[in-house]
């Protein structure tokens, strides 16, 4: 009707990961979503999955996947099969901390043919530890990671150096790089001393994955860039499936 204002599409956006008080990026998430809604325009009708919940498509009818930090998750297999299908089915993926860690392990099983490959928090005697414990811990850590060029983190970035928060202790096993590049993954960006920190699929709507906390970063400015970037990728999902 004329002189009305268009009410945003609400897209559905699965939040994968095992809610807690104690993890601080859980608790930011209602304000990071308002912040969107309010300043962006971009509204996200979020739902909250455990990860022992996740069935194997059961976040196919989401417009975008979230996998969240709080790891040991209680399911690794909840985590992999939302990675898994978010990956094989197009829905705008962002993967954080140990999203990014499950995210890097999925692709390694899935893709790259490693059945075995495991995470060692999750499986200290796996075979195949393509995921272990990083040389110096990054609990309450902040870096600089430089972000490589014509990639989608430097679009959404719009800057080739970042300075980021990190809560983790856990990274990819520098042995099993080659083989996750020749089977696809990109990786675009690294910190200081060359460890991987961010990484994407190219040909996908929207596939990201950061071992840092996007979500830790303050509010007092505006939403950080890669969650805007994500956020705006599932509402224009959202927006394709009704026609809008």
């Amino acid at each position: 009707m004329a002189g009305m204002t268009e009410i945003p599409v609400a897209a559905r956006l699965a939040l994968v990961g095992d809610r807690s008080p104690n993890v601080r990026s859980h608790a930011n998430i209602p304000d990071l979503l308002a912040a969107l809604a309010e300043r962006h325009r971009l509204a996200l009708d979020a739902y909250w999955i455990p990860t022992e919940e996740v069935a194997a498509d059961g976040v196919a009818g989401f417009d975008g996947v979230w996998l969240l930090p709080g790891s040991p998750y209680r399911s690794e297999r909840g985590a992999l099969d939302a990675a898994r299908t978010a990956r094989e089915q197009g829905i705008p993926f962002l993967g954080t901390c140990a999203g990014f860690q499950h995210a890097i392990l999925e692709f390694a099983r899935g893709v790259c043919g490693l059945d075995a490959a495991g995470h060692a928090e999750n499986d200290p005697s796996t075979e195949q530890p393509v995921i272990t414990p990083l040389s110096c811990s990054l609990v309450g850590h902040e870096g600089a990671v430089l972000v490589a060029p014509d990639t989608l983190a430097e679009r959404l970035l719009a800057d080739r150096r970042t300075q980021e928060r990190y809560h983790c202790n856990y990274g990819v096993a520098p042995d099993y790089l080659p083989l996750l590049e020749r089977h696809g993954l990109r990786f675009s960006g690294r910190d200081e001393s060359g460890e991987l920190r961010i990484v994407e699929l190219p040909g996908h709507p929207f596939f990201l994955a950061t071992l840092f906390q996007p979500e830790l970063a303050p509010l007092t400015g505006d939403v950080h860039p890669l969650i805007r970037g994500f956020a705006a990728a599932v509402v224009a999902r959202g927006r394709a499936a009704v026609g809008r």
